[in-house]
């Protein structure tokens, strides 16, 4: 086990990357304190200012911890297999749970070097005065410890079963989402209800390290809309995140043997080739039938797109319609809401979930889409054969970007149904509900912009993806950190011009939500963003251009 821990830590020890993130995050968590830190003799006795402070922080370092840490063993496994070294460790003396240990312990101790980097900051807070040491600070870390253990032993089974690396940085990514934020959604809708409904959506709450995190940074009555009160998770949170991690490593643990190189397929059997009441049956039955063999390309389409549509799994139509289909859902629990609680809620309210509904999905599901668009082509040797058609690079850049919008705004558009209810609630929010859909359309082109512009950088997907999330996180998430330090630390001019950067506060202000009526931002930040989407397109057109010379 130590021989293979040795090797992991080393090895992300060694990679760039590590290096830029432990820099970023240093200084990310020196300037939060810095930009509150006393600058005359007086004391905070009330020690509110390292409150203030310390709420930043922790939410900062969430972020971190959750989008940081499961990157690196989400490719550990499938990287192995990729270069065959996985073979040799099986075969090797070690046990299967030597192996698995000496990775999950390399993981750990490099997310602990994450964490120092935070220490400084967090004494400084304390020595602020008004945070507690063991009930805020040592229960910060001993909740961050636990999600590192968890995600990564779920990064580590993603990665035994994906065959790509960006393939398991999504999954992985995915999965982290769906734990950490949306596990608190149904608690959100069914609270203060009896039943076992409620008590399983406790539970779910329970999952996630956030509801914690806000109770350390006294936010725990946000979203309690004062039904009941809300009963701590923290135990129920550390067992949960034992438990799961035990399961996932014991998984993990018994996939790892030679079985896991056999990959049985099924031949398959296409639709046409099957008796004429089959054919007749499946027509009936489904609307788009993946067996079904594929008509030419018309004149009149990009090919390219067609290309990008038939050989990824969320391009193929049935995948999209399955997507549409789960996010109309969401939009639809969202309306069920509205009506049953406007009362208690307020339209406003409602409205400012459903933009950060479809923001998240656009942040979590384009750089997927988006990120590998060259990437993965120059990783394949698909880049060579595409040079070698008649197509000229901007048609072929063209093509990708086209499969890439479709697919967003088919999303965008499921979640349509919960503003058409918001306006027949309240018919004068209709210019608001306008503008709001013109800032997440700009909000969905400057998404793939930058991403694709980002992942062009990149010989391969996976850094190519993991590279996109991490600038796409920091552009949204960020302004929003700002946003909950208004008016300590940060003044109101200095939370406008945070939120001007992408249009999620623009949107946010534009319905009225709690919090964000006082800003501004319409139309600045529709310029700012549109400016940073096409100083992307250029980029990217501008990368394109140059792999495309002649070598």
């Amino acid at each position: 086990m130590r021989t293979v821990l040795q090797r992991e830590f080393f090895a992300m020890l060694r990679m760039r990357k590590t290096a830029a993130t432990l820099v970023g995050l240093t200084a990310a968590f020196s300037l939060i304190v810095l930009l509150r830190w006393p600058t005359d003799s007086r004391v905070d006795l009330s020690g509110s200012r390292a409150q203030q402070v310390f709420q930043v922080f922790a939410y900062t370092l969430l972020a971190g911890t959750l989008f940081v840490v499961p990157a690196f063993p989400a490719v550990s496994m499938v990287q192995e297999k990729k270069r065959r070294t996985l073979e040799l460790l099986l075969n090797s003396p070690l046990r299967p749970w030597a192996i698995f240990c000496g990775k999950l312990c390399g993981t750990m101790l490099f997310s602990t070097i994450l964490l120092l980097t935070s220490l400084p900051a967090a004494a400084a807070c304390v020595a602020m005065g008004g945070v507690d040491l063991v009930h805020q600070v040592g229960l910060l870390y001993a909740v961050l410890l636990a999600c590192v253990l968890q995600y990564s032993a779920i990064a580590l089974f993603v990665s035994t079963y994906a065959q790509s690396s960006d393939a398991a940085v999504r999954l992985t990514y995915a999965i982290v989402f769906a734990v950490s934020v949306l596990a608190i959604g149904p608690h959100f809708l069914l609270q203060g209800q009896p039943g076992l409904l409620a008590t399983v959506a406790w539970w779910m709450r329970a999952a996630s390290p956030l509801p914690i995190v806000m109770d350390i940074a006294r936010h725990a009555g946000v979203g309690a809309l004062n039904v009941t009160a809300q009963l701590s998770t923290t135990k129920a949170f550390f067992v949960l995140a034992g438990v799961s991690s035990a399961v996932f490593a014991i998984a993990t643990i018994a996939r790892l043997n030679h079985r896991l190189f056999d990959r049985a397929r099924s031949k398959g059997k296409i639709t046409d080739d099957r008796r004429s009441v089959t054919r007749a049956f499946r027509r009936l039955m489904y609307l788009v039938d993946p067996q079904r063999r594929k008509a030419g390309i018309p004149f009149y389409l990009n090919p390219v797109m067609v290309k990008e549509f038939r050989t990824r799994r969320f391009g193929r139509m049935h995948w999209v319609l399955r997507l549409v289909a789960a996010c109309a859902t969401l939009s639809l629990l969202l309306t069920f809401a509205a009506a049953m609680n406007v009362v208690d809620w307020g339209v406003e309210t409602i409205g400012g979930f459903m933009v950060l509904l479809q923001i998240v999905l656009i942040v979590l599901i384009t750089p997927a889409l988006a990120a590998g668009l060259i990437s993965s082509e120059r990783e394949y040797g698909g880049w060579v054969l595409l040079r070698m058609t008649p197509m000229s690079p901007m048609k072929i850049i063209r093509g990708k970007l086209l499969s890439v919008i479709w697919t967003v705004a088919l999303i965008l558009f499921a979640t349509v149904p919960g503003y058409v209810v918001m306006i027949y609630i309240r018919p004068v929010m209709w210019l608001q509900v306008y503008l709001v859909m013109i800032c997440l359309a700009i909000a969905a082109v400057y998404t793939i912009s930058v991403a694709a512009a980002v992942g062009s950088l990149f010989h391969r997907t996976a850094t190519a993806t993991m590279t996109s999330y991490a600038v796409l996180i920091v552009a949204f998430l960020g302004p929003l950190l700002i946003w909950m330090g208004r008016d300590a630390p940060f003044s109101h001019d200095i939370v406008q011009s945070a939120l001007a950067i992408n249009p999620t506060g623009a949107a946010l202000s534009v319905i009225e939500t709690p919090g964000f009526e006082s800003y501004e931002l319409v139309p600045l930040a529709w310029w700012f963003s549109g400016m940073i989407a096409v100083l992307a397109l250029l980029g990217l057109f501008a990368q394109v251009w140059r792999i495309s010379r002649p070598q």
